[in-house]
């Protein structure tokens, strides 16, 4: 996982569906490529997005089936333990030479990414992954929308709140709604965990900061999940879907888009990490049986767009303003 410095912000951070966000926090990060070689390698990026995602949502239905067996919390302590494991033996993280800033800047990732999965683990229990997915994309799109000046953006975030209102019903009466609300809490963690993976990306070399991050959230998840389980946690058949889990929920996911965003601007990036609801949706009805009515794929549709949307006018106001320094540089 030898990954460069720029790239050591892990996918959320590259603005899952957040295009404000990132530019704001990482002026150092990915830049749009120039021509690429052939359409072949500029198609290798992108299989690898489409990877990660299909990785992730495939790993949190495997999740879902092992929630039985260990319960939410032990869920996530299997994931976040093997994950933190798996990346210290990969990164071998050094421990010096980094300042108490460096230091609370990781702890405060690690809190992130471990609130995100401890909420999101939660809402999975509870409601449908496709629908918890698309709930928690709430979160990134809110911060995209606050962190923007821009009367399109509200557009877009009004687009969302149609399907959210869709989601519930007129009234979130379908769906579980302590569930609803760990998946918002989920997508609050998400914005956080977007921010501090932005600082922890430019203070930390390479991967270090991730992997120091995991075993903070995997530190923190410890005491919940053997509250919950206790024992359970120590069946081989349960150690081996919790170490499945995080391989394809954390470690695998990260590892193929750290690799694309080396080549990818992470404005297309976002594009496409906007589709995770549509995944996750396709992984709950092949997986765990979890059809969506003609109303949930359209609540569903409607977010994917309004994410998509903020994502593009975003990017559009950014070339626009790039085009009119230039002008004005070319004047002086």
């Amino acid at each position: 996982m030898n990954v460069q410095p720029s790239a050591s912000e892990p996918a959320a951070a590259a603005a899952v569906a957040v295009p404000e966000a990132v530019p704001a926090l990482d002026t150092a990060g990915p830049k749009d490529p120039g021509p690429g070689p052939g359409r072949g390698t500029a198609l290798v990026p992108i299989v690898l997005v489409v990877a990660g995602g299909l990785s992730v949502q495939f790993g949190s239905a495997v999740a879902a089936l092992l929630m039985p067996k260990a319960g939410a919390l032990g869920v996530v302590t299997l994931r976040l333990a093997a994950a933190a494991l798996i990346l210290l033996v990969v990164c071998r993280p050094k421990l010096r030479g980094h300042s108490r800033a460096d230091w609370g800047t990781v702890v405060a990732f690690g809190v992130a990414m471990g609130g995100m999965n401890t909420l999101f683990y939660q809402a999975l229990d509870r409601i449908p992954l496709g629908i918890a997915v698309t709930l928690e994309v709430l979160g990134p799109l809110a911060l995209s929308v606050i962190a923007s000046r821009r009367l399109i953006n509200v557009v877009w975030a009004g687009l969302a709140l149609v399907g959210v209102v869709l989601l519930g019903g007129g009234g979130f009466d379908r769906l579980d709604p302590v569930g609803a609300a760990y998946a918002l809490g989920a997508g609050a963690m998400w914005a956080a965990y977007i921010v501090f993976s932005a600082r922890t990306g430019r203070r930390f070399p390479q991967a270090d900061g991730l992997a120091l991050a995991m075993v903070v959230a995997a530190v923190l998840s410890l005491p919940l999940g053997i509250w919950e389980s206790g024992a359970k946690l120590t069946v081989p058949s349960t150690l081996a879907l919790g170490a499945a889990v995080a391989v394809l929920s954390s470690v695998l996911p990260y590892t193929l888009e750290l690799m694309a965003l080396r080549r990818l601007p992470a404005s297309t990036f976002a594009v496409m990490m906007s589709l995770e609801p549509a995944i996750a949706a396709t992984a709950g009805f092949l997986i765990l049986d979890q059809a969506l009515s003609t109303t949930d794929a359209l609540a569903i549709a409607l977010v994917i767009g309004a994410s998509m949307g903020a994502v593009r006018s975003q990017t559009g106001a950014r070339q626009t303003g790039a085009r009119q320094t230039g002008a004005r540089k070319k004047k002086g």
